[in-house]
């Protein structure tokens, strides 16, 4: 993964951030806008267009710098949280407001227009997304906004939780789905990156980066017989969390879900596929 890896770098051949000038090659450079998502979920794509591939999604809160935008309605950007670039529709963009105090720790939760959860809910928020809340009230967490959050799902944003594949087991039998990072549908690294970032641990977005990124090799690379609880297993485009010796989790298209299968199973199975692991990482807290 290269400085300028495109995944992350906000360059194109007609435009790029001012902060690439003399770095980079542009036809001109322009200052950044910041933005926060205000949609539940919004999905990052390569090209302005619902139909092209999904690379990867921010969730509510999440700040964005955006350095384009067309007549369609979509705006072109950087993720703040991982770097990601890419197109994300317009309409899930604002102003950046308040910063976050809280965050989604269930699941999914929802978003009510008042007190009582009796009243239809208006938006329904994954794990990890971010709120500025203003006050609580009884059992419900008041936004800034003025919605109402069950405050039995959320958390302040600097508590953590204390076992990322505790976390990653909650998404079990969750849809599989390329660039997905929500109970609707995740992948292999967006589960990876959602469960150590709830353990406050920062994380890039696909694989092969947080193969590079994450953690040292472990002592049982070679021989995989001291696997440890939260090594991370990796093949050429996959990544797996090992639960014990014996099973990991991960997202994967073979069950098409998250899924907890024995080691020497997936091995087999994704060696038959024609891939051959490539790391064990360990990550010491």
């Amino acid at each position: 993964m290269s400085a300028s890896d495109p995944r992350i770098t906000p360059a194109r051949d007609d435009l790029a951030a001012r902060h690439l000038q003399g770095k980079v090659k542009a036809a001109r450079f322009v200052e950044g806008r910041a933005c926060e998502v205000v949609a539940s979920q919004a999905p990052l794509r390569p090209e302005p267009r619902p139909d092209a591939p999904l690379l990867t999604e921010a969730l509510k809160g999440e700040r964005v710098t955006t350095y384009d935008g067309n007549d369609e309605g979509w705006a072109w950007g950087q993720l703040d949280q991982d770097g990601y670039v890419g197109w994300l529709p317009a309409s899930a963009l604002g102003p950046s407001g308040p910063p976050p105090n809280y965050k989604v720790a269930a699941l999914r939760t929802l978003v009510f227009p008042g007190s009582s959860i009796k009243l239809p809910p208006i938006e329904a928020l994954p794990l990890g997304a971010k709120l500025a809340v203003a006050r609580m009230q009884d059992r419900m967490a008041v936004t800034q906004a003025g919605r109402y959050v069950p405050a039995a799902h959320l958390r302040p944003v600097d508590e953590y939780e204390a076992d990322y594949v505790a976390v990653a087991e909650r998404f079990l039998g969750v849809p599989y789905l390329w660039g997905g990072k929500t109970a609707l549908g995740l992948d292999c690294s967006g589960l990876v990156q959602i469960a150590l970032a709830a353990c406050g641990i920062a994380c890039p977005r696909d694989s092969d980066m947080q193969e590079a990124a994450l953690g040292a090799p472990a002592a049982a690379a070679a021989d995989f017989s001291d696997l440890r609880r939260g090594d991370l297993v990796f093949w050429k485009g996959h990544v797996a969390i090992v639960r014990e010796r014996g099973s990991l989790v991960h997202a994967n298209a073979f069950h098409m879900a998250v899924a907890i299968e024995p080691i020497g199973e997936a091995i087999w199975r994704i060696r038959g596929a024609g891939s051959e692991i490539t790391s064990v990482r360990r990550i010491h807290r």
